[in-house]
C-alpha cells in the first residue's frame, strides 16, 4: 500500500507536530535546524503557521537515520510513516 495514502492530512500534520516537539527537544538538532532553514528562534512561532513550515520539519527528520526513528517512536507509527506524512502535506509532485 502507498505510505501516503495511509494517513490522512490532520494524522499527518499530528506526526509534523510530535517531529517538532522531538527537533525541539535537542537543542543541538534544533539549532541545526534553525541553521539549515534561515529561522531563528523569534521567527519560528511565525513560521510555524505556514504549511510549508510542517514539510520543511519532516525534510529535516528525513535527513537523519536516527531522527526517524526517534519521531517513530514518538509518534507510535512505522518509520516509513514519517515520509508519507511529508509526501501527504507536501502535496503532488509537480509534473
Amino acid at each position: 500500500m502507498d505510505r501516503a495514502k495511509s494517513m490522512d492530512r490532520a494524522a499527518a500534520e499530528s506526526v509534523a507536530a510530535t517531529a517538532l516537539g522531538v527537533v525541539a527537544g535537542d537543542p543541538q538538532r534544533l539549532g541545526l535546524f534553525l541553521a539549515l532553514s534561515g529561522l531563528g528562534p523569534e521567527t519560528l512561532r511565525a513560521a510555524a503557521a505556514e504549511p510549508a513550515f510542517l514539510v520543511a520539519v519532516l525534510e529535516f527528520v528525513i535527513g537523519d537515520d536516527d531522527l526517524v526513528m526517534a519521531v517513530a517512536r514518538a509518534a507510535d507509527i512505522a518509520p516509513a510513516h514519517v515520509v508519507g506524512a511529508r509526501d501527504i502535506l507536501a502535496g503532488p509532485a509537480p509534473g
